[in-house]
């Protein structure tokens, strides 16, 4: 059987990003130009700056990629794109080059949701891994239960109705003096903290999310005493977040009877939250996780995504536009 060799693009946020993987499975090449330390000055991501970064970086990225993978452009079956969601100036940067790649060595176009390729980093992760599953999507702009139903099927069961998580744990990184990006750093103290902090319970019907009140806590504890103990704080918080999102899982499992829990975006990097979400095994629930360098924004995982929408026959046009508030189901 022919191995099919996709170059996957990145950019709907503030990695410049291009991957060459094989067979959906097996990366090739996974070229990562991060603008982390551009936008710590800031305390957040600037949109225009992060889509004038991309601009610069898109060229190189991808034809470090290309030497990376040992392989020539002609080899390439197909080109998957993010066109979201994301910040629309970013996407249309990673888009348009794909879009015009595609055009230029013509070969199809798969546009590709950022959503489903956090998904699909688990693939990549687990050789073996196969739908269905329920996946618990969790990074700065979603967090969601979604029940994975086949490669390309996807329901989501729940969503948060305020903050992502991820949003969440940069909020209160912020406000209490960590700097950007929060959630490493809230991490990184947590483990020398005590959850010894009491914090109102969101109560919320259904598989719903929501992470305002427990930020709102946070940071009302901080302003009325600015000398808390900032690690205790931090592992209070993650204790809180983390019985919140195992809650509305186990709920989802209740309701689906499904025995595979799945991880995915950037929160679940988070050293406590893995750690929790482990203990679900003594229940008899097989747990995935993606390797920790495929938690955040990565072209394979695009690549990945883009495979399986490429053998399914899902192909787009090059009227393909962004969507910044691309849903997946």
């Amino acid at each position: 059987m022919k191995d099919t060799y996709i170059l996957g693009i990145e950019s709907s946020c503030d990695e410049t990003a291009v991957a060459v993987v094989k067979n959906g499975r097996e990366i090739l090449s996974n070229v990562i130009n991060t603008q982390i330390p551009i936008h710590t000055v800031y305390g957040g991501v600037v949109p225009e700056i992060a889509s004038r970064n991309h601009i610069d970086n898109i060229s190189k990225v991808t034809k470090e990629a290309i030497n990376k993978a040992n392989i020539e452009f002609s080899d390439i079956d197909a080109i998957a794109c993010t066109y979201g969601p994301g910040l629309v100036g970013a996407l249309l940067v990673g888009l348009s080059y794909g879009k015009a790649l595609s055009y230029a060595i013509n070969k199809p176009l798969v546009g590709v949701n950022h959503i489903e390729g956090h998904i699909a980093a688990n693939y990549i992760t687990y050789s073996k891994l196969e739908p269905q599953f329920l996946c618990i999507m969790m990074s700065g702009g979603n967090t969601q239960i979604v029940n994975v139903k086949d490669y390309t099927n996807f329901k989501v069961l729940g969503r948060t109705r305020d903050d992502a998580i991820g949003e969440a744990f940069d909020k209160v990184a912020r406000v209490i003096g960590l700097g950007y990006p929060g959630g490493p750093k809230i991490d990184q103290m947590a483990q020398s903290g005590i959850s010894n902090i009491e914090l109102p319970k969101t109560h919320i019907d259904g598989l719903d999310f929501s992470f305002s009140g427990i930020k709102t806590a946070i940071i009302n504890i901080h302003h009325r005493n600015p000398d808390v103990n900032k690690n205790n704080l931090c592992a209070s918080f993650e204790k809180e977040i983390t019985e919140m999102l195992l809650d509305k899982v186990e709920k989802a499992i209740e309701e689906t009877n499904s025995k595979k829990i799945v991880l995915a975006g950037g929160v679940s990097a988070n050293t406590y939250i893995r750690k929790e979400f482990e203990k679900l095994k003594e229940k008899g629930i097989e747990v995935y996780m993606p390797d920790l360098s495929l938690c955040t924004d990565n072209a394979a995982m695009i690549a990945s995504a883009g495979y399986y929408n490429y053998i399914s026959g899902k192909i787009s046009n090059l009227s393909l536009n962004a969507i910044p508030n691309l849903k997946l189901d």
